[in-house]
């Protein structure tokens, strides 16, 4: 189906404020509205920056404004999406936002009135006073984490609210696919599915795996496999191997078990040389203290407006502000744990830096990915 086609699926506004932002429909995007539009389970597995969110997103909004358009859209949530991390999910809201504010413009200029499309996130950090007024009018899309998932399903506000749910999205399905909290996340979707009034259409948007097939398992569940054990699911897989400049550095002294403070300080001397020859620099470290500790260390060394750290024990107002800086380009550098190594849009990133080693190539990989972020 060409570029053009797969745009024809959409509402005229929601065609042309795509068209006046994006050259064409990525190849992902191409190939996944036509699935997603036929209301069946798919799995859309390609590189960072592809515009998976975007394909799953731009059908349920578009789904949203015909109906607005056609006098049948009432106060219920239709849309779940699933992040696996607070960050992502408040990254996700504010990109959705864009499109939403976009597609407006257009129907104005269209004359057709306010699509009034509601958006709102639910995680570990919603103020109290946020989650009573979802329960009582629901947004249209609820974006929210496994863990916050599992409280609506236990709570009798939660399960009214999700009744109405039909189409469920879990963005980063590969990092969940493998541990205990998949396996939570699974008996949740299962739960959430017992709950709804029809059939749930599920989008799972998964970097590239090996073998893709057991994430589309995954995703389907056991009530969506044939006889013989193939997923019914359509697997949009446009994986391809990204360009990668790696190097590995080591200090000058010789590397012991417990390193002295004059081996960590050639370290932070070799970072910050590299952090200022590079425009953004995202330094990941694996313990929430190693993280405050390099922080402090290289704001010594290029000054500490320039660098902040991010991990899960911060306050919800650090680490959003931590993200605003970085995307609006006021930091050097940012020292995270794993809480930014999924998909985040965060701006202009040119270098990546791991200090030890990650738990997998998987983890390195994600990593290195938040990089050069972008399509192609």
């Amino acid at each position: 189906m060409s570029n053009l086609m797969s745009l024809d699926l959409f509402h005229p506004a929601v065609a042309n404020w795509f068209s006046k932002n994006f050259p064409a429909p990525t190849r992902p995007q191409d190939l996944a509205w036509p699935s997603i539009k036929a209301r069946q389970h798919t799995l859309i597995a390609a590189p960072t920056g592809s515009g998976k969110t975007l394909a799953a997103f731009l059908s349920a909004i578009d789904d949203l404004v015909k109906q607005r358009l056609a006098g049948t859209l009432e106060d219920t949530t239709q849309v779940v999406y699933v992040s696996p991390l607070k960050a992502l999910s408040n990254d996700i809201q504010r990109n959705l936002q864009i499109p939403l504010e976009g597609i407006q413009l257009e129907l104005h200029s269209m004359l057709l009135g306010e699509a009034n499309i509601r958006t709102l996130v639910r995680t570990g950090d919603t103020p109290q006073s946020e989650r009573t007024a979802m329960i009582k009018r629901p947004p249209h899309i609820i974006v929210t984490t496994p863990e916050s998932l599992y409280i609506l399903l236990t709570s009798e506000g939660g399960r009214r609210m999700l009744k109405t749910a039909r189409t469920l999205i879990v963005d980063e399905i590969h990092a969940l696919v493998s541990d205990k909290r998949g396996s939570h996340l699974a008996l949740s979707i299962e739960r959430l599915q017992a709950l709804v009034e029809e059939p749930l259409v599920r989008i799972g948007l998964s970097a590239t795996q090996r073998p893709i097939e057991e994430v589309a398992r995954y995703l389907v569940g056991a009530g969506g496999l044939s006889p013989d054990g193939t997923p019914r699911c359509n697997i949009i897989d446009t994986g391809h191997v990204r360009r990668l400049d790696l190097a590995i550095e080591v200090p000058d002294s010789p590397l012991e078990a417990v390193m002295s403070g004059e081996v960590w300080d050639e370290v932070y001397d070799r970072l910050a040389q590299l952090i200022l020859s590079h425009r953004t620099t995202l330094v990941f470290v694996n313990t929430r203290r190693l993280a405050e500790r390099a922080a402090r260390h290289l704001g010594e060394r290029i000054g500490n407006e320039n660098v902040t750290s991010h991990h899960g024990s911060l306050a919800r107002e650090q680490r959003l502000a931590a993200e605003q800086r970085l995307k609006a380009g006021e930091l050097r550098a940012l020292v995270a744990t794993a809480s930014l190594e999924l998909g985040i849009d965060i701006g202009a990133v040119d270098l990546v830096c791991q200090i030890g080693s990650t738990r997998s190539i998987a983890a390195f990989l994600q990593r290195v990915g938040r990089s050069g972020h972008s399509v192609g």
